[in-house]
């Protein structure tokens, strides 16, 4: 193997096994199986076993029929031969955006795949699943960051020790024999080193000539690296944004326009690129984007046009292009323009079975995405029909056999140990839906009493139209909560309650017998007797506090507090909203390590979660005016007297003439260096930052980094539910919050406009991201002007659409397969000091996954983090230079009957230890500007700094 490298370009030139089988050295070899795994069992294998390992006239077996995993063979309907079901192994590259194509793929293939991370089976398990219980009928390699050409990126080899191994017995058998020639020797030694030093990726698309394989973006680099093609980067980096596409009418874009016009726009997130111009004879082009320049993802196309574009260029083609029928089925009609100034897009291999698409056919907004994977799954159809009358993809997954069979990561539990992060279960991503699909129980069941259940009552009472007569939600809090510097409080404020962005305000403060507070503090990673959780203090209701060690992490705690309630569905019908009690607190930013991070650099000033059990609450409906007290107790216990000492408190405030009043003052709109704080960071230091990230970026390290700071100012013992009054009065928002937590002395004032996720009382769960920002004008003209520039800004369309295919992406993990999809895409929406980009996406909650299972997949935020998410929070943390704390993380509720609502934690004044802090930050994409970038967080700090400028 020989590698060449430079400064922009990878090229790897290497003997590939199938082309040595020369007939000149022996006319009755043809292509041989793959080399060193025919055995599993024993790694010394005999010399009969050895030669057919490595010179057969007999190839391993096609994929065909499981014997014992599947059952109910299907038969051919008709001349289609369209197959019920097809079986598809996702190999995923640590990227964001792997669920969208297992989505798809469910529902194109009516099963859904199979995902595996390219780390988690060794090449061993790879082959036997292919091969000995033929579970597979296709292949796909999903995008990732980085290169193809870097080992870590595309793969890490497991049970090297044994493959190793494996090959030396072989490379022994190769040298004993005279009859192969000292050169073949010598290219057999060289290959079986070079693999290896790659893992499954590689080798799938090296060794797996005999079956259909598609690879996606960084799957298409692979494709074209391990056939001797070079990996350079773009002449630009094109994350986030359409491109017209231009193919060659091959199989895999059938149905589908080509060219300028056509109204076939793909979503492109890369940086580098194949080189065209280095393609073997043995990789052809199948597609190219029609011009060098990208497209506004809101212009659109007449739709007669698009017709009849793709007509004319479909007549044309039949008619004047001579077409090549290639070993593999397909057909490659030759692309006669000029390609100087276009990118490569597509392609295929000319006798495998193997395509590449460097653009996401799984983005939200590509067009014709779904076609191409039912052109996937049509190929794969029509290849095993051709080897046999009865192919694989007609059988019918049995899924207990294939628990059994196939070991799992599950990809919402963390491991302990860092070093490869394996968590091996016994239930694979497939079976949680086979179980779904073929009418069985839920693999976890999650209404069956457990030890230490809870049964739970709820009472609680309505007053009509009181919340205006009492004097709002403001008035409530500061006379029923608000006293003693409202000590352990809580109130998720929907404080801006225009256009239906938020309905319910919920409050409280120290409540009955089941109230408690939680802290908890991840463990010192310095620490090398644990391996990961943390500790916990818990403080109940007559004031004992406990520690423990969380040794699983918080979520699982909290997983189990959840599950472990019991309820009566009725004690809360005709309440219109989702909150009931429960718990109610935030989730830092570092608890990240327990969602998939393997560590956190920079440890928190503050507890990393911190809530409280309500189980007495007050909720107020901003739509119809009404006031709601609601408590729990245990069954069997006696009600708490809080809802009749509520009652009273309500109705004499009503009978007051005192009411709370409400400041005026003139809003500042003062940089917060002049209000008085100071930054973690310099001018200089930020803009060098967003530099760095821009460097990883055009490296193909990540798609978007959403790059933060902190700016801080002592305030002393200034009030800080005063400072929330004000805040909240100054820069209203539909998902603000006010917590204490007196013990840490720690107030969070929270002004944030964006929902990070919402799981209601139906199933449906639901992100609303924002991605885009700019200041309101100072005039109604300037202002409309500023809201059209954002809503047609390139960048800011870029930074959005890469969160939304995140977002879905990670609802996709835990949703019943086809249920996601985005009803609102790039809003803008008005506030009162700038307008925001939002886009909406769902889902429906999958019937084996709880309600922590689905934050914990998606946390942190994604709009928060960047794309691929893993691989920009790693990055992210070598940069930042302090933790984000509580920034960054979520506020909300966890209600006991399992529903919850969390925001994203902006616009926040975080109140510690007397000192105040805000953080602040932007996505960083290909198209930013370092002043910009700069400026742009600035803004994003400048109303909560001038509400603490004003207040103190």
């Amino acid at each position: 193997m020989i590698v060449t490298s430079s400064s922009s370009s990878f090229e790897l030139k290497y003997p590939f096994v199938e082309g040595l089988w020369d007939s000149r050295v022996n006319p009755l070899v043809s292509k041989p199986a793959r080399v060193g795994y025919s055995t599993r069992k024993d790694v010394h294998v005999s010399d009969h076993e050895l030669r057919k390992t490595v010179i057969s006239n007999h190839p391993m077996p096609m994929p065909g029929h499981l014997q014992g995993p599947y059952k109910g063979e299907k038969q051919l309907k008709g001349s289609s031969h369209k197959l019920e079901y097809v079986r598809t192994l996702l190999i995923d590259n640590y990227d964001s955006y792997t669920y969208n194509i297992y989505q798809e793929l469910s529902v194109v293939n009516g099963l859904p795949p199979v995902v595996v991370q390219n780390d988690e089976w060794t090449w061993e398990d790879v082959c036997h699943y292919l091969y000995e219980e033929k579970a597979f009928d296709n292949i796909v390699i999903s995008p990732g960051p980085g290169s193809p050409a870097c080992p870590t990126d595309i793969d890490i080899v497991t049970g090297k020790c044994v493959l190793e191994e494996r090959i030396l017995s072989v490379l022994q058998y190769v040298y004993s024999h005279s009859f192969l020639s000292w050169g073949l020797r010598r290219v057999c030694k060289n290959h079986m080193k070079f693999l290896l030093d790659t893992g499954i990726c590689i080798r799938l698309l090296l060794e797996c000539w005999d079956i259909p394989i598609l690879g996606v973006c960084l799957g298409h680099q692979a494709l074209g690296y391990v056939h001797g093609a070079q990996i350079i980067h773009a002449s630009e980096p094109v994350h986030g944004r359409l491109s017209e596409v231009q193919h060659n009418g091959c199989r895999l874009f059938h149905n589908i326009p080509s060219g300028r016009n056509s109204g076939f726009k793909v979503v492109r997130y890369h940086s580098l690129v194949v080189d065209a111009e280095s393609l073997p004879k043995e990789l052809i082009p199948i597609a190219w984007t029609s011009s060098s320049d990208a497209i506004s993802l809101l212009e659109t196309q007449k739709t007669n046009t698009l017709t009849d574009a793709y007509e004319n260029q479909i007549g044309h083609r039949r008619t004047s292009e001579s077409v090549l029928e290639l070993k593999n089925g397909s057909f490659y009609p030759s692309i006669q323009s000029d390609k100087s100034r276009r990118v490569l897009m597509g392609i295929m291999h000319s006798s495998r079975p193997h395509y590449g698409l460097q653009f996401h056919p799984e983005s939200v907004a590509t067009y014709h995405g779904r076609q191409l994977f039912e052109n996937f799954r049509k190929i794969t159809e029509d290849y095993w029909l051709r080897l046999r009358p009865y192919p694989a993809c007609m059988q019918v997954p049995c899924a207990s056999q294939l628990i059994r069979e196939i070991p799992r990561r599950r990809h919402l539990v963390r491991s302990a140990d860092d070093q490869l992060c394996r968590v091996d279960s016994q239930i694979s991503q497939l079976m949680h839906n086979a179980y779904q699909n073929f009418g069985m129980s839920s693999v976890v069941n999650l209404s069956n009493p457990s030890i230490g259940a809870k049964f739970l009552k709820l009472n609680w009472k309505k007053f009509d139209h009181l919340a205006s007569q009492v004097g709002g939600a403001r008035n409530i809090f500061f006379n029923l909560f608000g006293h003693s510097r409202a000590e352990n409080t809580f109130w998720l404020d929907s404080s801006s309650t225009e256009k239906k962005r938020a309905r319910f305000s919920f409050m409280g403060g120290k409540g009955g017998s089941l109230w408690k507070q939680l802290i908890y503090r991840l463990s010192d990673q310095s620490d090398s007797t644990l391996k990961g959780g943390g500790y916990l203090s818990i403080e109940d209701a007559h004031g004992f506090t406990r520690s423990t060690l969380l040794e699983e992490g918080f979520f699982n705690f909290l997983n189990k507090e959840l599950l472990s309630f019991r309820y009566d569905e009725k004690d809360y019908e005709g309440l219109p909203f989702d909150f009931h009690g429960g718990y109610i607190g935030y989730i830092g930013y570092n608890l990240k390590v327990e969602c998939g991070v393997s560590s956190n650099r920079h440890k928190s000033r503050t507890p990393d979660a911190c809530f409280f059990f309500a189980d007495n609450l007050l909720v107020i409906d901003h739509h119809n005016d009404d006031v709601y007290i609601m408590s729990l107790h245990e069954e069997f216990t006696t009600p708490s007297p809080w809802l009749e000492e509520t009652k009273g408190k309500l109705l004499s405030l009503k009978a007051s003439t005192t009411k709370l009043e409400e400041q005026t003052f003139q809003a500042a709109t003062l940089s917060p260096f002049k209000a008085g704080f100071h930054a973690e960071k310099s001018r200089d230091q930020y803009m060098e930052d967003v530099k760095k990230c821009l460097k990883y970026i055009k490296d193909g390290e990540s798609y978007e980094l959403c790059l933060t700071t902190q700016i801080r100012k002592s305030i002393g013992q200034k009030d800080p539910l005063g400072l929330y009054l004000h805040l909240r009065q100054r820069n209203p928002a539909p998902y603000a919050a006010w917590l204490n937590f007196s013990k840490e002395n720690l107030s969070i004032c929270c002004s944030s406009p964006e929902r990070f996720l919402r799981l209601d009382r139906n199933g449906t769960l639901e992100a609303k991201p924002i991605k885009g920002t700019i200041a309101r004008g100072e005039t109604v003209e300037e202002d409309k002007q500023r809201k059209l520039q954002l809503q047609y800004s390139e960048k800011d369309q870029a930074e959005n659409l890469m969160i939304v295919d995140l977002l879905r992406n990670d609802l996709g993990r835990v949703s019943e397969p086809g249920s996601v999809h985005v009803p609102n895409l790039m809003e803008v929406e008005s506030y009162a000091t700038v307008h925001t980009m939002v886009s909406t996406i769902r889902g429906k909650k999958r019937a084996d996954i709880s309600p922590v299972d689905c934050v914990r997949a998606a946390f942190p935020g994604g709009s928060m983090t960047g794309a691929p998410k893993l691989r920009s929070m790693e990055l992210l943390d070598s940069i930042e230079s302090c933790s984000r704390g509580i920034y960054s993380g979520s506020i909300g509720f966890f209600s006991y009957n399992r529903t919850f609502d969390l925001n994203i934690v902006i616009r926040t004044v975080v109140v510690h230890e007397g000192e105040a802090s805000i953080g602040a930050g932007g996505a960083i994409v290909a198209l930013s500007n370092p002043e910009d970038e700069y400026e742009e967080m600035i803004l994003k700090t400048r109303a909560p700094s001038n509400a603490v400028m004003e207040f103190v």
